[in-house]
């Protein structure tokens, strides 16, 4: 098994990275429909809907599918000989930051589920502060894993 990932490991290394670019674009749109959908969904007959959809289809096409396959390909290369070596730092603070970076995408599809039933309560303001989210956690996962401190 160990040689068929070593074999394999550039290809796995390079779909990681297709999967992580499309899971992070889910993450930095999502939160930006949620704000145009608090703040202008009410003003056009109809466009609920449409903003409802849009999200759905972006959750559901999209970031989860992207974020099953970030995380198949990422413990492919974690259980690569030879790539990570957990005596430094980096793969700690890497793990955390991917962790986190899981739970917004779960907080991302609770909100999605409190528009699609009427029940959102928070604002466009707190949606743009959460849009922050995942910048933090993709500073913290590149910087862990160039300079592996």
């Amino acid at each position: 098994m160990t040689d068929l990932l070593i074999s394999l490991y550039p290809w796995t290394k390079a779909l990681h990275i297709v999967a992580v670019v499309s899971w992070m674009a889910g993450l930095f749109y999502l939160p930006r429909l949620f704000v145009h959908h608090v703040e202008q969904a009410g003003d056009v007959d109809g466009l609920d809907g449409v903003f409802a959809m849009m999200e759905y289809k972006l959750l559901r096409l999209i970031m989860n599918p992207a974020s099953i396959a970030t995380w198949v390909f990422g413990l492919m290369l974690v259980f690569t000989p030879g790539i990570v070596d957990w005596t430094l730092v980096w793969p700690w603070t890497k793990a955390a930051a991917v962790i986190a970076m899981t739970w917004f995408h779960h907080w991302l599809a609770k909100r999605r589920k409190d528009f699609a039933a009427g029940t959102n309560v928070l604002t466009g303001r707190r949606y743009r502060m959460m849009n922050e989210v995942p910048t933090l956690l993709l500073i913290v996962i590149v910087f862990s894993v160039i300079l592996k401190f």
